[in-house]
């Protein structure tokens, strides 16, 4: 049975200023967000974040933003946040942006135990400045390195009490990659179920990658509903 926290502050007060985290989520899909506002409430700061951008100027990693909480954000895209954007080019902080899905198996490799792969994406571009290239029959291949995180915070649909967690659809997203690649994994989820409730052949992320929970309420800002008269 995994640490079930009582609050979302008690499940990221091991996370200290200068940590590398890691956060699930595709814009303000799937994001941690209860997790993220307990980091902007606890005033976390020197954070180097690895996720895929930073969600908006209101919401999720942007509310971290605002507070300049963030020195350095590895991900693939500023996106919609103009905060962002306005820090990025006011050298205001410290950005590695990656080709979505260079990043995803950095990633992914961080959590396998690979230290290092070659890829085609960005030969020839600045992506492979001061990066190795070599060529494989006939084609030249950049050489990455894997991510891994101090914490990873990711969001589930649904979590049993030995950490095993099921995605909603695209909020699967970053989540399951980025569950393997922390050296402490904190999920939240939407459900939180009794050991044996989960169908074995549905887990996305199996609990040996999982050492904490909470269970809390999303806004899914993301959503909308759309209704029409009859």
């Amino acid at each position: 049975m995994k640490k079930i926290y009582a609050s979302a502050a008690e499940a990221i007060s091991q996370i200290h200023d200068g940590a590398t985290l890691m956060v699930g989520g595709f814009g303000l899909v799937g994001i941690p967000e209860q997790l993220i506002l307990a980091l902007v409430d606890k005033g976390t700061k020197e954070l180097t974040v690895i996720s895929n951008n930073c969600g908006t100027d209101d919401w999720g990693l942007g509310l971290l933003l605002k507070n300049r909480q963030i020195k350095k954000m590895i991900g693939s895209y500023v996106g919609e946040n103009k905060e962002f954007e306005r820090q990025v080019l006011a050298g205001e902080i410290e950005v590695e942006l990656n080709p979505q899905g260079t990043l995803a198996e950095r990633i992914r490799a961080g959590g396998a135990g690979i230290p290092a792969f070659f890829t085609p994406a960005g030969v020839g571009t600045v992506i492979a400045r001061n990066k190795e290239v070599r060529e494989f029959q006939g084609k030249e291949y950049v050489l990455e390195t894997a991510l891994k995180a101090d914490v990873s915070l990711v969001r589930a649909a649904y979590g049993d009490e030995a950490g095993n967690l099921i995605y909603n659809k695209t909020a699967r997203n970053f989540n399951p990659m980025m569950a393997a690649a922390g050296k402490i994994t904190i999920a939240e989820v939407e459900n939180l179920l009794p050991i044996g409730e989960l169908n074995p052949d549905h887990i996305h992320t199996p609990g040996i990658y999982v050492q904490g929970l909470l269970m809390a309420r999303q806004e899914k800002r993301i959503e909308r509903l759309t209704t029409r008269s009859v």
